[in-house]
């Protein structure tokens, strides 16, 4: 790591390790975010992960030198470049568009809650990531990672291979070494199913541990926000720094949304050893060959880490009865949470959801050139009231079934956690409604509002990510890191993408 602007491989390091280099004098935050800031430069263009650059990052990271030389490090993050999702507000110089033209005008007033809380870890705030437009709200047929404002995002493996979405650009800027961490969100798979398919670790906190003040929202029953890394260890030390009570997000209020004191104490190796974990294969395997044998691979491997594997753990498929109550729950909170939000935003753009549908009617070339606004237009048409008793209705049995599914496994069993392939391969761009017969992943967990964990597993065709799931029970958030920890440590299979064009 002597050169820093040339040499530091990103790929091989974790925080930590750059942590100790700024310390002893042998890196400093300049040049670790001039060498991401080079490799935005050079390599962007063909992922377009990032979105905006961040027009005071070298400055942020001359003032973290400073601090460090003469009052010592802030915080764990000190120095190091964050890249952000494009749907977390900042009060700088950068904008916050949740990838639409409508919010270029848009100026917060101040930062996202956990944008503080990595300011104040000392984190350089180096940009903003491309994601899926609206994070994927606003079109059933949405191209994922496409948005009106960054283009394209390609998958960092594979470049025609979809990234997945809505946090596609986090994935693959996390993954191509564009920053050393990245931040993404997530309704229902928007974190977990680009980091699979990215080859990184993802982590969805459960519901309350990081605060969703000065997001984008869709749902305030469902969204969160979580890290985005290419080690466990980068993943947890992000999210103790981000996570933590805010009086304007009453989710984080409770007590037991909490993590242990000091993040390294998940980060053990022998986390599996005598742990019951549930294997979930129904609806999973049996679709793609390299999928099983990288599954199958896995479950052994976590028996020789001294887990007892319990086959047959089958989480119920809700899906069904979930998209009977979960839409029309979504569509109701969605009006609500997202004109709010509209109306505290300072700046120019439309005020509410009405106005964004005709922003974009008027902006179709540019706006719907790739997919309409069917979510907007069936939101748009409820009354937008969370207190109505038919939207109730449908919320307590979509979050009901969720849990039920979850907690019902994991008792029936006697689980500590539940593991499961997490996505297919990625399919060409554009077709990631291909018609394949997997279930979903990451419904229940982001329903419920339980916490999900996607480590690297392997590659299909050679090339493509796999990952595997560890899915727990509300405010299981480390354990589940220490098991995602044991398996990657014992496994080591990720590898640094290559950009390829094709699979050909």
């Amino acid at each position: 790591m002597a050169d820093a602007t040339g040499g530091t491989d990103l790929d091989r390091v974790t925080i930590v390790d750059l942590q100790r280099s700024m310390g002893a004098g042998r890196l400093t935050s300049e040049e670790l975010t001039r060498h991401c800031l080079e490799r935005i430069d050079r390599l962007n263009p063909r992922l377009c992960a990032v979105v905006t650059v961040n027009p005071d990052a070298t400055a942020l990271a001359r003032r973290s030198d400073d601090t460090r030389r003469s009052r010592g490090a802030r915080g764990p993050l000190e120095g190091i470049p964050v890249l952000i999702k494009d749907n977390i507000d900042t009060a700088d110089r950068q904008p916050t568009t949740a990838g639409s033209t409508a919010l270029l005008g848009a100026r917060p007033a101040g930062d996202a809650f956990l944008v503080g809380r990595l300011r104040a870890a000392g984190a350089v705030l180096l940009g903003k990531t491309n994601m899926t437009e609206w994070a994927n709200f606003r079109s059933p047929e949405a191209v994922s990672g496409w948005s009106a404002t960054g283009g394209q995002t390609r998958n960092a493996y594979v470049l025609d291979r979809s990234p997945s979405g809505s946090s596609s650009g986090s994935a693959v800027a996390a993954a191509a070494g564009l920053a050393v961490v990245t931040i993404g969100t997530e309704t229902d798979g928007s974190i977990i199913i680009p980091a699979a398919l990215n080859s990184t670790v993802g982590f969805k906190p459960t519901l309350g541990m990081v605060s969703r003040n000065g997001i984008v929202p869709i749902s305030a029953r469902q969204d969160t926000a979580g890290p985005l890394a290419r080690t466990v260890t980068d993943a947890a030390l992000t999210l103790w720094a981000i996570h933590g009570p805010d009086p304007a997000d009453p989710e984080t209020a409770s007590a037991a949304i909490t993590l242990p004191a000091d993040w390294r104490t998940v980060l053990d190796r022998d986390a599996l050893r005598g742990a019951r974990i549930g294997v979930w294969r129904q609806g999973h395997t049996g679709i793609d060959a390299d999928m099983d044998r990288v599954f199958d691979c896995a479950v052994r491997r976590l028996e020789d880490l001294g887990a007892t594997v319990v086959e047959g753990a089958e989480v119920p498929n809700t899906e069904e009865v979930e998209q009977q109550h979960l839409l029309p729950a979504l569509l109701t909170e969605f009006k609500h949470d997202l004109n709010a939000y509209l109306a505290a935003t300072p700046g120019a753009h439309p005020g509410d959801l009405a106005g964004l549908i005709a922003y974009n009617l008027r902006h179709a070339d540019t706006e719907l050139a790739r997919f309409g606004q069917e979510f907007f237009e069936w939101a748009e048409r409820t009354d937008g009231d969370p207190g109505d008793p038919a939207y109730r209705r449908h919320r307590e049995a979509a979050t009901r079934h969720a849990r039920e599914a979850i907690d019902g496994t994991l008792a029936a069993h006697r689980l500590d956690a539940i593991v499961t392939p997490t996505a297919p391969p990625a399919p060409p761009i554009g077709h990631e409604r291909g018609g394949d017969s997997f279930a979903s992943s990451t419904l229940n967990s982001a329903v419920a509002g339980y916490p999900h964990v996607t480590v690297p597993a392997g590659y299909a065709r050679g090339a493509l990510p796999l990952g595997l799931s560890f899915v727990g029970a509300r405010c299981s958030d480390a354990r589940l890191l220490g098991y995602a920890y044991a398996f990657e440590q014992a496994t080591r299979v990720r590898t640094a993408p290559r950009c390829l064009p094709s699979l050909s």
